[in-house]
């Protein structure tokens, strides 16, 4: 420790000045080594079109509004990009706007109606290997063009992808309206045995808002104001894919009902109706089963039980019963009714489809590999499932 401090004492001031200065020039001349944030793209999101053999890349990119108050947040400008590969479609971005695009930030990629057609990993191939691209990216397919959908001016939020974004929060992952999926996700159910996969399918909505501010002449010299249509957004419906492409839709009922399935819901409702009337209902508890018997001849059941509490009777109901709670045999058989039913229509559309969506090929492969050699092609037609449904009374 003396030879140590002996040794720093000898060192000359001078040299720890020279020191200081270098790292001064170093931190300056180049930040470190990092991009200048000027001189880069911060993408929210990006869509993805295709027709014929050219990609469209559409780039939704943040630009702020200004350093004060009433100007501040976060504003976007839509950059496309066409060429064979999107590769070609991300340099033909940096080509038009001098901006680097970096992924760093994209938190979505959204696929056009025209894309879902093909195998949608001729575009998500390039996200996949990115290196700047989380693997994390929420995914989803839309009505009509991506494009147009990230171009549309959002109602409750200052950009289209930060709007959407709202939709699949874990708050409504929760409440099943929604059933989400990432980059990482969708790849392992492509790749793997049973080459399937789903994702939310977004539709826009007009939204009727008031005049932006904006005036136009009219014949007779004056101005009057213009109103901007706005959109809201829904992704209740469920995009069902077979080896890439997009093979069913989903209803927001039956995405709920996978919802239960996944074992996702602890604050969703659905509703049971039996002729005029109807019941809305609150899953408080939920547990779904999938199991796949290879003993002999394959079999599957499908098996869902469900902790209810009334939400709405649509109709003047005595207090007692507003806060005990307590469902009758006959509204626990309605309810039960209503998910058999939504179970027989969710298989038939994963079926037809040939989706694979509660991965009984992937479970084949991993308990006998040589049974899935066997089946494989024909397990899903094959198949006849048993389902079962149990609702009880929160007391």
């Amino acid at each position: 420790m003396k030879n140590f401090k002996r040794t720093l004492g000898r060192i000359p001031l001078k040299l720890y000045l020279f020191l200081g200065a270098a790292l001064l020039i170093s931190f300056f001349y180049n930040d470190f080594g990092l991009v200048d944030i000027q001189k880069t793209a911060v993408i929210l999101a990006v869509g993805v079109d295709r027709a014929e053999e050219t990609f469209s890349v559409t780039a939704q990119i943040a630009v702020p509004k200004g350093n004060d108050r009433t100007t501040g947040g976060t504003s976007a400008v839509e950059i496309e990009g066409k060429g064979k590969t999107i590769s070609d479609c991300i340099e033909q971005i940096y080509y038009k706007t001098g901006w680097v695009p970096k992924f760093v930030f994209c938190n979505l990629i959204l696929l056009g109606e025209s894309l879902v057609r093909e195998d949608v990993f001729c575009a998500l191939d390039f996200f996949l290997r990115n290196e700047y691209m989380p693997d994390s990216s929420l995914i989803a397919a839309c009505e009509g063009s991506a494009k147009e959908l990230l171009s549309s001016a959002s109602a409750i939020d200052d950009a289209a992808s930060l709007a959407l974004e709202k939709l699949f929060s874990d708050a409504a992952k929760n409440a099943g309206t929604v059933m989400k999926t990432t980059l990482r996700e969708f790849a392992v159910g492509y790749y793997g045995a049973d080459e399937s996969g789903y994702m939310p399918y977004v539709h826009a909505l007009d939204q009727a808002s008031g005049t932006d501010g904006s005036a136009q002449e009219t014949a007779e010299g004056g101005k009057q104001n213009v109103a901007q249509t706005e959109k809201i957004y829904s992704a209740a419906q469920t995009a069902l894919f077979s080896k890439g492409k997009m093979v069913a839709l989903l209803s927001s009922e039956e995405t709920f009902l996978y919802a239960l399935l996944e074992n996702n819901v602890s604050t969703g409702s659905f509703t049971a109706k039996q002729g005029e009337e109807a019941r809305s209902f609150t899953v408080l508890r939920e547990k779904g089963k999938v199991r796949l018997n290879i003993d002999g001849f394959p079999s599957v059941s499908l098996t869902l039980r469900v902790v209810l509490r009334t939400n709405d009777r649509a109709s003047a109901s005595p207090v007692g019963d507003i806060t005990e709670g307590i469902l009758s045999r006959e509204e626990l058989d309605k309810a039960e009714r209503t998910l058999t039913d939504l179970f027989s229509s969710l298989w038939e559309k994963s079926v037809l489809g040939g989706c694979d969506l509660f991965r009984l090929n992937r479970t084949l492969y991993r308990s006998s590999p040589e049974k899935y050699r066997e089946w494989n092609k024909t397990l899903l037609f094959a198949l006849q499932p048993d389902f079962s449904v149990q609702a009880e009374s929160v007391n």
